[in-house]
């Protein structure tokens, strides 16, 4: 088969999963055609103005209304605002016959099946043969869809199911049809992972297909868990959220922002069409939900659900819990169980389950039931919905953000002991699992030479699982590979000459045994590698610096000792930029403060797609001090062109630093300043970052790798900037913009970009710098002030605004 490139795709349905779709085409460089069905009346605005229905604007109208609002929605569903002008729109009838001219025609009309049958008939009038076709649905069979059509349209036909948010959730499920070509799904596979930054899975023609038929049974079997155990909302959202690796939105807040009527019309879908399922009596819904379904209480789509915001009489907002015994709104209770305060000195997730499950009073009751149901349940998937485990896991982990799917928690507990559960809850364990553990295999996974390989039950040996040769899975290489370790840092060899420092503090904060590893990478890497990746495959990058230990030295005092702590920081930095190996960044998630100012310090920075930068210091009431604050200096003064208005430029990433601004992509942090354009990357699929990062450290060594020399040209502009700074804080602090306190924190970044008060433009050092830098730093930290916002950082997460 020729290389299918895929340049142009065409959405047909602008909803919000299809306006949604549309964008994250948008968001990796494809060109969209956005199309929907014309209004079949005109509205009150267009009456006014005269329009008819032939007007293309009111043609269009459903079309760009639906895109519009995606694009204003929270969270964005677009890397960068610029891309959305990759999107075209148009409606079904003037440019249905612009299919022709695309790669894939994707459709994501309303879930009906005579609805999507005639918009295939309709395009298939258009297409040029060889095209892609697909459709997005969430349950309806596949085989259904494509009766009738030609030989070419069924070979070129399947399912891609997308999870909304389209941007945000990994799970691509493609799912074949009768006569689709094998090549297809090969293709849509590799496409999803390596362009789109997806995890793919081929799922079987089943109702639900392999997520929702698990996602969906999860939660089922969990509301009727709930009524038999008295268990309340708020438990249950306690028990299901991030302390077993799942989102803060655990189930009901989840629930509420996906719809409760959206999960019902799948569960009714599944009860209809899988007649022989075991457990189909849990797809029945409880009471509770009928009545919540009566009185539309479907959720944040409706303003009430399981949970309901409402202003009491002093005009504060209240978020009120559903009692589900009395169906009444009442305050909301905190919920407080021994067994989860045994896991709380437990970092890794995947080590509490053991933990949770022999637990003594109802949190271990209540996960006993729930694994034992989750377990019996997929066991008896295979090979209904799939041939192989491991797709169930990789859909969980996908579409619904679970840390570890089911067969991963059943090999953390054991699975003798998982199977002891079933047992326990009068279930049964399907055949393949006994036979597994007779055949000598006594669990789901096993890690061999950096590589996971999974149970295969038609062999009864494990087999390697496909599509891991682009990725680097640092818990599989950890321990083999271990070149240095202290308390917060793994130093591992990568091959190739590059080794990796991976953090591994509570929330990869920066502190010392971080600095310490990190000084400790470059000299190994000096001595006997070519090249160093900083990297980590946590939830976030990191946090930024240990601002408990600042505010330790600060109230104590201890000035000289928090100077020695600063200058370390600002010199391990200086020690990635000057050392003589290429350092090569790999940010993700949050990485904010101190990880920004590392990731600026790198050689290259090779941040995935959803990173989330920024120098946020201001919200703790003191400047960047690990070299952030003299690198935007600069930044702005290798900015400077002729005819530039330097203090204008000047301005701008003074700005990024006083506003505290954060990207909410690592695209947006190229406006910023904080990337840099022709010198660092984006990767769309976090999964193949530490190797792209690799790779890109490997090239610059093979390139030839310089240490660079140290920078003493760097353009201040003085007094000149100073004043045009301070006389801006004092306008700003006059009406009341800011906080006496915040314009002593903005005079002191002025005084360190400006270079501090030098009667004209002069060249002076990186190190020059550092030194203000270094100064200004310390002296905030002696405001009373200052050590409140970082008391309050501590204690809520969140900034303090004086």
């Amino acid at each position: 088969m020729n290389k299918r490139r895929i340049n142009k795709i065409a959405i047909i349905g602008s909803g919000i999963m299809g306006s949604g779709i549309a964008c994250h085409f948008a968001n990796i460089g494809v060109d969209v055609l956005l199309l929907d069905i014309i209004p079949r009346e005109l509205n009150e605005k267009e009456k006014a103005k005269g329009l008819t229905l032939e007007d293309k604007v009111v043609r269009n109208r459903l079309v760009n209304d639906a895109l519009a609002t995606a694009l204003k929605s929270k969270p964005s569903p677009i890397y960068h605002e610029k891309f959305a002008s990759r999107i075209t729109t148009g409606n079904l009838e003037d440019d249905i016959a612009k299919v022709a001219h695309v790669d894939w025609i994707m459709e994501v009309v309303v879930e009906r099946l005579d609805i999507k049958k005639q918009v295939f008939e309709k395009l298939e009038k258009h297409r040029t043969p060889g095209t892609l076709i697909t459709s997005n649905t969430s349950g309806i069979p596949i085989k259904f869809m494509s009766e009738g059509r030609t030989e070419d349209f069924q070979k070129h036909f399947c399912g891609t199911h997308f999870f909304n948010p389209a941007r945000y959730l990994k799970l691509f499920e493609i799912i074949p049809g009768p006569k689709t070509d094998p090549a297809i799904l090969e293709f849509l596979n590799g496409y999803g992972e390596q362009f789109l930054g997806k995890t793919s899975v081929v799922a079987k023609d089943t109702p639900a297909f392999i997520g929702n038929r698990i996602g969906i049974f999860s939660i089922m079997s969990l509301f009727h868990t709930v009524k038999d155990m008295g268990l309340t909302v708020e438990e249950v959202d306690k028990l299901t959220g991030p302390v077993i690796g799942r989102p803060k939105s655990a189930t009901f807040r989840t629930v509420d922002v996906v719809g409760l009527d959206t999960l019902v019309h799948v569960a009714n879908g599944i009860a209809e069409n899988c007649k022989d399922d075991e457990r189909l009596e849990l797809f029945k819904l409880p009471d509770f939900i009928n009545t919540m379904m009566e009185n539309k209480w479907y959720g944040s789509k409706t303003g009430q659900g399981f949970y309901k915001k409402v202003k009491g009489d002093d005009g504060k907002s209240e978020i009120l819990s559903l009692d589900l015994d009395s169906m009444e709104y009442r305050a909301s209770k905190k919920a407080k169980f021994a067994t989860l305060e045994l896991t709380k000195s437990v970092d890794k997730v995947i080590d509490r389950f053991e933990i949770l499950v022999s637990g003594k009073d109802k949190a271990g009751e209540f996960y006993r039931k729930t694994f034992a149901a989750l377990f019996a349940y997929v066991s008896h998937r295979i090979p209904e919905i799939s041939d192989e485990l491991y797709k169930i896991d990789d859909a969980m982990k996908a579409g619904f953000g679970w840390e570890h799917g089911p067969f991963q928690i059943w090999d953390a507990i054991g699975v003798e002991k998982g199977i002891e559960l079933i047992k326990a809850e009068n279930l049964q364990v399907a055949d393949w699992v006994n036979e597994m553990i007779s055949s000598g295999n006594n669990s789901f996974y096993t890690v061999k030479e950096g590589a996971t390989y999974f149970y295969d039950i038609p062999s009864k040996s494990q087999e390697k699982v496909p599509g891991q040769d682009a990725f680097i899975i640092l818990d599989n290489i950890r321990k083999s590979k271990e070149v240095f370790k202290n308390a917060d840092v793994v130093i591992e060899d990568l091959g190739d000459g590059i080794l990796n420092c991976e953090f591994q503090s509570k929330m990869n904060t920066i502190g010392g045994d971080v600095l310490a590893g990190l000084n400790k990478a470059v000299d190994i890497a000096e001595k006997d590698f070519e090249g160093l990746v900083i990297g980590n495959q946590g939830a976030n990058f990191s946090v930024g610096a240990n601002i408990g230990m600042i505010f330790m030295m600060a109230v104590e005092q201890e000035y000289d000792e928090l100077n020695g702590a600063i200058k370390y920081f600002q010199d391990t930095m200086m020690r990635m930029r000057y050392s003589a190996i290429p350092t090569v960044s790999a940010p993700h998630g949050m990485s904010l403060g101190g990880a920004c100012e590392l990731s600026m310090h790198a050689d290259k920075v090779v941040a995935a797609a959803e990173t989330y930068m920024g120098l946020v210091e201001f919200g703790v009431g003191v400047i960047p001090g690990g070299g952030g604050s003299k690198e935007m200096a600069l930044r702005a003064s290798d900015t400077f062109r002729k005819g530039d208005v330097e203090l204008n430029v000047l301005q701008e990433y003074f700005l990024t630093i006083g506003m505290a601004k954060v990207s909410t992509s690592a695209y947006e942090a190229f406006d910023l300043g904080i990337l840099q354009k022709g010198k660092d990357i984006v990767v769309v699929n976090k999964d193949r970052q530490i190797a792209a990062a690799k790779a890109h450290a490997k090239l610059m060594a093979e390139a030839g790798y310089t240490k660079p020399v140290k920078r003493t040209d760097v353009k201040v502009l003085g007094k000149q900037a100073l004043g045009m700074f301070l006389v801006g804080t004092d306008s700003m602090e006059a009406a009341h913009y800011i906080s006496e306190h915040d314009q002593k924190i903005a005079n002191k970044l002025a005084y360190v970009m400006a270079g501090g008060d030098l009667s004209e433009p002069t060249l002076v050092s990186e190190q020059y710098l550092l030194d203000l830098e270094r100064e200004a730093f310390l002296s905030l930290c002696t405001e009373r002030k200052t050590l409140e916002r970082i008391q309050h950082m501590l204690k809520t997460g969140k900034p303090l605004r004086n």
